[in-house]
């Protein structure tokens, strides 16, 4: 067998947390899977390391929150997506504040401590309705973080209200907004972008609106949808992006503690039932790869979460040792991953079973990872 120096000094590189390159992750990615996600364990528990008074390694946490639709009305028709109605389709709604409410009281009885709010991009419900939408929750639930509108629902606000993102993200703000989902990242890669969603934000959109929401103080997840169209190294350069976006956000807080960042990385696979999007899906194997190289490439993230809701709890829990050390939430509604055929449920029970049978402590946390018990 002929000794490989080059990768020796390349996994001694990762084993002691340094930073590494496009090509680096290139050749990672090929490592046996078992290595890899020994790399990514690592790098995981370098990242955590100093979290929860230095017990951030033996916790795993988890969130109960609700994803709630708004609406399914949308116009730009994104090819991997199942859940979008036409607003003269029968089944397009727009959600009344009495449906809002029960969803919401439903969740805090369940212990949740957030909702997830996104919709289709609606053509025709002005600023006031989101900011009435907004007013509303904060006063009937102060305790409930809303954590809501991905970027492309920004720049279509941005579209169709004819303001600066600035002047937008914070009138929603201070109406109630929060925090920000990583939702409609996809691929940035505007090449990938054209042909899965073409009437969507491009890349520099969605990283705009995340560098402006950061700078008004506001945090965010950041999310890859893969497994459609995708090269690895449209991956690559997708997790190059969200790298130095933080760079730039963490350097803005460290001169101003009040200004916002990414909380946490999650990555999930091109769900293809009942999509129009025709590409050859990816399974498990690719699914935990990917994981890893993120937890790897990211390290500037402390968080990475697992995706149980596309992979399912078995492969969910296998992510823990991946890179993750989040096992996501237990997701008391969600109705976009669904319809494309994909409807795995969790427990708080199971949360906890999956995550002690590992040997972690389970412990629930807020959007910004701090324990909620």
């Amino acid at each position: 067998m002929i000794h490989d120096a080059a990768l020796d000094d390349l996994l001694q590189k990762v084993w002691d947390g340094h930073r590494i390159s496009p090509d680096e992750a290139l050749r990672l990615y090929h490592l046996p899977l078992e290595e890899l996600g020994a790399l990514a364990h690592r790098r995981r528990e370098l990242a955590k390391a100093r979290a929860y008074d230095g017990r951030g390694n033996q916790i795993v946490t988890y969130n109960i929150d609700r994803n709630i639709n708004y609406t399914n009305v949308c116009n730009v028709y994104c090819k991997f997506c199942a859940f979008y109605r036409v607003e003269t389709d029968p089944d397009a709604y727009v959600i009344s504040f009495d449906e809002l409410d029960r969803k919401i009281e439903e969740t805090l009885a369940l212990g949740g401590t957030q909702i997830l709010m996104q919709g289709g991009h609606h053509p025709g419900l002005s600023k006031q309705w989101y900011l009435d939408l907004l007013a509303h929750i904060k006063a009937r639930f102060p305790q409930i973080n809303i954590h809501g509108f991905s970027p492309s629902e920004f720049v279509h606000f941005r579209e169709v209200f004819n303001e600066p993102l600035e002047t937008i993200i914070a009138e929603f703000k201070a109406a109630g907004l929060g925090s920000i989902p990583g939702g409609g990242a996809e691929i940035l890669v505007d090449r990938v972008r054209k042909r899965i969603s073409p009437l969507k934000a491009m890349s520099d959109d969605w990283l705009e609106v995340m560098d402006t929401a950061h700078r008004l103080g506001l945090y965010s997840s950041a999310t890859m949808m893969f497994g459609h169209v995708e090269t690895l190294q449209d991956r690559i350069e997708h997790l190059e992006r969200l790298r130095q976006q933080q760079d730039k956000s963490l350097r803005r807080q460290a001169a101003d503690p009040r200004a916002g960042c990414f909380t946490a990385f999650i990555c999930w696979t091109f769900q293809a039932e009942n999509t129009r999007l025709r590409a050859p899906t990816v399974g498990a194997h690719d699914y935990l790869r990917t994981q890893a190289l993120g937890r790897i490439y990211l390290d500037n993230f402390e968080n990475v979460q697992s995706s149980w809701v596309t992979q399912g709890p078995e492969i969910g829990q296998i992510a823990l040792t991946f890179g993750a050390n989040d096992l996501g939430s237990i997701m008391i509604e969600e109705n976009v991953v669904s319809q494309a055929g994909t409807t795995f449920r969790m427990t708080v029970a199971d949360m906890h079973r999956l995550i002690r049978d590992l040997g972690y402590e389970p412990r629930q946390r807020d959007n910004w990872y701090r324990l909620v018990n």
